[in-house]
């Protein structure tokens, strides 16, 4: 299978991929020391448990904030790694095959699905809102579309030749896109949580 023709250096989507990585390994990394904490003073409060609707503790003590044998964070510390190394393998002028592209396509999906499963748990089951947890879905949400819409629009992912302009158009609108992902994302939270009320 031939390689696609794309972008020799996409350096927009490289910039985003380093920004996004480098806050969602900043708020796994916070999460991790907090779970240390809670560790060494099971109960204690913790800094980023701001009010029982707002806080880290209940969603790092479920067995959500440990699906896989181990704390959730730890996962992030590994996983935000592998787009900050993209970007800055961008910007160094690498060039990727078009698996690669579509492991990585396959690597962000997988992150958005299991974000949409921790949103729904922590608002649905946990009745919380985790700060840095919340960080993380921010920069998932949007790393999903970027990385979808840019293996779409330049043929990695094959597809027709309308569909790829479809989305190149969608990706001047990724901004718009997640914001529209994070409105709906607060009004389930405000319709189950009624967090307005916690805030007056």
């Amino acid at each position: 299978m031939s390689v696609p023709v794309i972008e020799a250096r996409p350096k927009g989507l490289a910039i985003f991929l380093i920004i996004a990585g480098t806050i969602g390994w900043i708020a796994a990394f916070a999460l991790t020391v907090e779970k240390f904490h809670l560790l060494e003073n099971p109960g204690g409060k913790l800094g980023c448990d701001l009010s029982i609707l707002v806080q880290c503790q209940a969603n790092l003590n479920s067995w959500q904030g440990s699906v896989l044998g181990f704390p959730n964070p730890i996962l992030g510390l590994g996983g935000w790694v592998a787009p900050i190394a993209v970007g800055v393998a961008i910007l160094a002028g690498a060039r990727f095959h078009r698996w690669f592209w579509i492991a990585l396509n396959i690597g962000v999906a997988g992150a958005l699905g299991f974000v949409i499963w921790l949103i729904s748990q922590s608002i649905f089951v946990l009745g919380t809102l985790c700060p840095w947890c919340m960080v993380t879905w921010s920069v998932t949400i949007p790393t999903f579309f970027a990385v979808t819409l840019f293996t779409l629009r330049t043929g990695i992912i094959p597809t027709s030749a309308g569909f790829q302009r479809f989305a190149g158009r969608a990706s001047s609108w990724i901004a718009v896109i997640t914001l529209v992902a994070y409105i709906i994302i607060a009004v389930i939270a405000q319709a189950r949580l009624d967090v307005l009320s916690y805030l007056v």
